[in-house]
């Protein structure tokens, strides 16, 4: 198994924080930038019952930086803004990442509950051109796009 070199630049104390990440994964890179920001510097255990709120459509991702002709969601708005989706795949996605890094914690005997997340990030993954057949002579040029998405958290 290669290093995996995390984009974290502070030095931190490797017996109080754990690591999780997942490289090249199917979901949408714009979603997850926001997912990342929104979760910063959240604890960890209010972030995954926040996700899979999302996941069931009880409450929705507000969106700050791509919100282009996105609707506006009944209810209070959240980081100033009352635009939002419900990105169910995504959601799914990062509460996953969410529980690996949880019990990662566990295995280094951190208490959970006082785990806070320091940093998430989110960048583009590979992409990967595949044809759509289309007609009976030729076909059209699609690509599949993936996400790499990396948390890091530190008991407080």
């Amino acid at each position: 198994m290669t290093l995996k070199n995390y984009n974290y630049q502070k030095p931190l104390d490797e017996k109080r924080i754990a690591k999780a990440s997942r490289q090249n994964a199917k979901v949408s890179t714009k979603y997850s930038i926001e997912f990342c920001n929104y979760f910063k510097n959240m604890p960890l255990k209010k972030a995954i019952k926040i996700s899979q709120d999302i996941q069931d459509k009880k409450d929705f991702l507000p969106l700050v930086r791509f919100n282009k002709k996105v609707g506006h969601r009944k209810g209070q708005s959240k980081r100033g803004v009352s635009s939002g989706r419900y990105p169910i795949k995504c959601a799914a996605l990062v509460k996953e990442l969410l529980k690996d890094v949880s019990s990662n914690a566990e295995d280094k005997n951190l208490d959970i509950n006082k785990l806070k997340i320091i940093h998430m990030f989110a960048s583009k993954g590979v992409t990967r051109s595949k044809l759509q057949p289309l007609g009976r002579v030729s076909g059209k040029q699609r690509e599949s796009k993936s996400t790499n998405i990396e948390v890091i958290v530190l008991e407080e």
